[in-house]
């Protein structure tokens, strides 16, 4: 395994770049983005001691292993540049172009975010980056080298967040990095993860490796030898190399029971040839000189696992009587093998699509596109993340078409998972299954190489809703439940105009009048629906009263506030009233409140809501109360004022530590009034809300700063109720 360095200089990563980017448009993009992130982390120290940039430079550094192409490389250096306080997004975008601002915004975002915990908070910010991680194939390989830097260096952090950071990595980022069969990246991950998570552990299986180390060395050296000999003995040219047994990997199996004498195959050979059809030769050959372990051999050159990973993997008995384990591959699928997905980001031809080429990625990845069948059918967070974790990320058997054509599934599938995956119709359309030209129940568990056969018949009336119990995976569940959906929503439809229509006449009005224009668009518009079908739909599942149908069709008085918003819809923003802290669009005689949820203050983006009989309060642009609407929305903008405004912040720190005096002075340093503090503490830490005041955001982002720098802080954050 190829073990990453750090960088400490540019001219080391520009002169690695160079090996395999020849463009002299994409080389000066790498370089002016060193620049602009050396600028804007120019002064500021790692915890380490050293200089900011390093960290950036490395973790593009480590992406020139895999030959990242310029835009990733261009989205490392800067990924950490644009959080500083003084980038503007619209400058950014002209000089590094939509593409690298999309890649650095995604990987500040899913940055910002924490994996692990229980609770239902954190629960969504794991669907947050899982779903994030989806977007763009780049994103996850930076994030993944950005781990990899930053776990280099976790021994400078206290012993709780070292096992929290890798307990993080072992938990989300080493399964991900699985998936896209980036090797070399998840081992690192892996086995800086052990250090910090089960160090004794780790230290053992380190002290037992070298005590042995120069014995297996010398069996390995002997083994190749003989093995080199008799391939060239058949004019087959290779190369062959002794191959390290991972030490996580042998702390998996230790953990599973087994002695250490137990684990044969720290005796491991990688053999290179030219062709596939050598590597079948090589393998004959080696076979008939070694006798081979039965059930140890696996053929993932006729069946690539889903990360594109191909080799042949064989265990033979050498000639001292010891268990060799030899993997026969090309040099082609060593590259795969290495970097999985990462390693088909290839810009070496003139002129390449380089659209065409990531789509070419994104189709190779199954994983990407499992994530995202999740992230359209899941509504509930807590059920998204147990689906991404069962479906994507747990152990997976293939089976097979009558046709030969394989297909994914996790462990415990049965044929209606088997039936969904291969088309939503052959599932709603299934009377029955044969696996192996045996027939099965439909909660038949599939197991590895089965041969299903999916029975299905036009006249089928569609899946029993006892099958919701019996699958397995949440795509085969949520197409039943679109389908049961489907079905509940003509009934509903059907009773719902049944209702309306005697609630028609009850009031003496025709069918016909109800849905004419007028009267149709009134209704609609008033009870914020789309369609006719809708208000039927509402009415028969019970979420609507045909008595509101009515209201809505003889409702005539339009509010003050309705009137204003047609006004400024009119205007724009060209009327502005002066005599409060905020001038709104047409809001001349309107009152105008700060939202208590997000408490804006001067310097934040911010927007009017049009609330029925209380005037207009402004809301911050991030404030998730305004995030889904904007029918009632109004431009709103500050006035000068010299004003000074209330607003919350989020303090969180370890258990254990006493904040809170110290947090107050820094507040009373920077002549920062407080107003409220409410301190929680719990085993794990403790988080203080407290309510400042403050003339603008300049200010309270000074405070933020100031109270992130002690060390006893773990994350300051604004409040949002």
């Amino acid at each position: 395994m190829a073990k990453h360095r750090s960088c400490n200089t540019f001219e080391v990563l520009y002169d690695k770049v160079k090996e395999y980017i020849a463009d002299k448009e994409e080389l000066e993009l790498i370089e002016k983005a060193y620049k602009y992130a050396y600028d804007k982390h120019f002064g500021e120290k790692r915890l380490t001691g050293e200089d900011y940039i390093t960290h950036p430079l490395s973790v593009a550094y480590i992406l020139t292993s895999i030959n990242a192409d310029a835009s990733t490389i261009a989205g490392a250096l800067l990924h950490d540049a644009i959080e500083e306080k003084d980038v503007d997004l619209e400058e950014f975008k002209q000089l590094f172009g939509e593409d690298i601002l999309s890649i650095t915004l995604g990987v500040s975002k899913i940055n910002k975010l924490n994996f692990s915990g229980d609770n239902e908070s954190v629960i969504t910010n794991q669907r947050k980056i899982l779903v994030g991680l989806s977007e763009d194939v780049r994103v996850i390989i930076i994030k993944l080298a950005d781990r990899l830097h930053n776990m280099k260096t976790l021994f400078v952090l206290d012993e709780r967040k070292q096992k929290e950071t890798a307990k993080e990595t072992l938990d989300i980022l080493t399964p991900i990095a699985h998936r896209l069969g980036m090797n070399n990246i998840k081992s690192e991950l892996e086995e800086l993860s052990l250090r910090y998570l089960k160090p004794d552990e780790y230290y053992d299986i380190v002290e037992k490796l070298n005590a042995t180390k120069a014995e297996r060395d010398a069996s390995v050296a002997k083994m190749i030898e003989a093995v080199s000999e008799l391939l060239t003995k058949h004019n087959i040219k290779h190369e062959i190399k002794g191959r390290s047994k991972s030490i996580y990997s042998i702390y998996k199996k230790l953990d599973k029971g087994k002695r250490f004498s137990d684990i044969y195959d720290l005796l491991a050979l990688r053999v290179f040839v030219n062709t596939e059809q050598e590597c079948y030769q090589a393998l004959g050959i080696i076979h008939s000189k070694f006798k081979p372990k039965p059930n140890r051999f696996k053929d993932y050159i006729a069946m690539p696992k889903t990360n594109m990973y191909q080799s042949l993997h064989t265990t033979v008995f050498g000639n001292d009587g010891q268990l060799y384990e030899i993997q026969i591959r090309t040099y082609e699928m060593d590259k795969v093998a290495e970097n999985g997905i990462a390693s088909h980001w290839s810009y070496k031809e003139k002129g390449s699509n380089k659209a065409a080429i990531q789509s070419d990625m994104e189709q190779k990845l199954q994983f990407f596109k499992s994530i995202m069948e999740l992230k359209n059918n899941e509504e509930n967070p807590e059920e998204f993340v147990k689906s991404v974790k069962e479906d994507v990320l747990k152990n997976t058997i293939y089976v097979f078409t009558p046709k030969g054509d394989v297909i994914e599934l996790p462990n415990g599938s049965t044929p209606i998972d088997f039936a969904y995956k291969v088309h939503t119709k052959v599932g709603d359309q299934m009377t029955g299954a044969l696996v192996n030209s045996q027939i099965v129940p439909f909660d038949y568990e599939l197991e590895n190489n089965d041969v299903v056969k999916v029975i299905t018949s036009n006249n089928s009336s569609g899946p029993s809703r006892e099958w919701l119990k019996m699958a397995k995976t949440t795509q085969a569940k949520n197409k039943m439940k679109n389908f049961f959906n489907k079905v509940d929503k003509d009934e509903h439809i059907k009773k719902g105009e049944e209702l309306l229509l005697k609630e028609l006449k009850r009031c003496k009005m025709t069918m016909s009048e109800f849905q004419s224009e007028e009267v149709l668009s009134k209704v609609l518009n008033g009870l914020k629906l789309g369609a006719l079908n809708e208000i039927y739909s509402n009415i028969g599942s019970g979420k609507l009263a045909p008595e509101a149908v009515l209201e809505a069709i003889n409702k005539e008085e339009v509010s003050k506030e309705e009137k204003m918003l047609e006004k400024a819809q009119k205007l724009g923003a060209k009327i502005h009233r002066k005599d409060n802290v905020v001038a709104v669009a047409g809001a001349d005689d309107i009152k105008v409140n700060l939202a208590s949820c997000c408490n804006p203050v001067p310097g934040d983006r911010i927007v009017g809501y049009i609330t029925k009989g209380n005037g207009i309060t402004v809301h911050r642009m991030v404030c998730p109360n305004v995030a889904n609407l904007d029918e009632r929305l109004i431009e709103t903008t500050w006035n000068d004022n010299n004003e000074k405004f209330k607003t919350a912040i989020l303090i969180h720190a370890g258990a254990g530590s006493d904040v809170l005096l110290p947090v107050v002075t820094k507040a009373a340093n920077n002549d920062i009034g407080v107003q409220g503090v409410v301190n929680n503490k719990d085993l794990e830490g403790q988080t203080i809300e407290m309510n400042v005041v403050v003339k603008d955001k300049a200010e309270l982002m000074k405070l933020i700063n100031d109270i992130q720098m002690m060390p006893e802080v773990t994350e300051v954050e604004r409040f949002i109720k």
